[in-house]
């Protein structure tokens, strides 16, 4: 736990708050100054004042690139919550008609028609609100949100973490080309989302758990090119078995059975807004993607 002493509003000064995470994402203080237009013994200045009212430091001074210590690590998701909250505030009081935003980020195969149909609805009875949806890769999501940067994510997940609001369990599958399926030989030709992508990663490990070599035939940054790239034969794939319809493919039964994912929806707020929006989320995933049903942690009474 970061412990603060002597407490006083400079600790949490936007300004100091600021430097701080410029500092930390250029890996530099002459990075950082370029980028907020000021120089970098002023960047040093400030990093130094937000030092001395914490007492630890916050920086690896000494690395290159410059890199976060043990407490540098704990307030940085802090510090971009407060400044996020900060700028919310500031353009909500600037809005005359008293919007408010709320970043939402899920998986590209989550955002289905009756996903789409989902948010519409949630927009069409708070126009008040303005819904910012982003898609993206769960590791790269999940981060973000621990930054602070979305109110409400859902992420895939090999098990929930303590403070998920709902979580379910989603099966996947070997899946192949139902017009071109074969014994698949050694080594094998494999269909991927990009680096950093969960069921890569179970593919790449499955694969040579079972002692059998593998090459990437195609990736693609999309469900679509993924399941079109399968469905023309050009070689296999992990993905949920909800997505797969209405492609020509089906269940690959050579490998050895995939075990689930977990799908966990996690949000900071609990607002009367917040909460209908969990609650329709919550909805969609159950009905959409889950065979089984949520698990003991999906939200109550929904």
């Amino acid at each position: 736990m970061l412990f603060i002493h002597n407490y006083d509003e400079a600790v949490f000064d936007p300004r100091l708050l600021e430097a701080f995470i410029t500092v930390a994402d250029a890996g530099s203080f002459t990075a950082a100054a370029h980028r907020l237009g000021s120089t970098q013994s002023t960047v040093s200045q400030q990093i130094g004042r937000l030092e001395g009212r914490i007492r630890k430091p916050l920086l690896d001074r000494t690395a290159r690139p410059v890199k976060l210590t043990p407490a540098g690590e704990r307030l940085i998701g802090y510090a971009r919550r407060v400044l996020a909250l900060q700028r919310e505030a500031a353009a909500l009081l600037a809005d005359p008609s008293g919007s408010r935003t709320l970043q939402v980020g899920l998986p590209d195969d989550l955002m289905t028609a009756a996903m789409g149909d989902g948010f519409a609805r949630f927009a069409a009875r708070h126009p008040d609100i303005r819904l910012d949806v982003t898609t993206g890769l769960s590791r790269d999501l999940s981060r973000r949100y621990r930054d602070g940067e979305f109110d409400l994510v859902i992420v895939k997940e090999y098990r929930a973490q303590a403070d998920a609001r709902a979580s379910f369990s989603e099966p996947l599958a070997w899946i192949e080309s139902a017009d071109h399926a074969q014994p698949w030989s050694d080594p094998i030709p494999l269909v991927a989302f990009p680096p950093g992508g969960l069921y890569r990663d179970q593919m790449v490990e499955q694969i040579e758990s079972a002692g059998l070599r593998w090459y990437l035939a195609f990736t693609g940054n999309s469900l679509v090119s993924v399941l079109r790239a399968v469905e023309a034969g050009l070689g296999i794939t992990i993905l949920p078995f909800a997505t797969i319809e209405p492609y020509r493919v089906h269940i690959c039964r050579q490998f050895e059975p995939v075990m689930p994912m977990t799908l966990s929806i996690y949000t900071w707020e609990q607002d009367a807004a917040t909460s209908e929006l969990l609650a329709a989320l919550t909805r969609i995933v159950s009905l959409e993607r889950v065979a089984n049903g949520p698990l003991d942690r999906a939200a109550a009474g929904l």
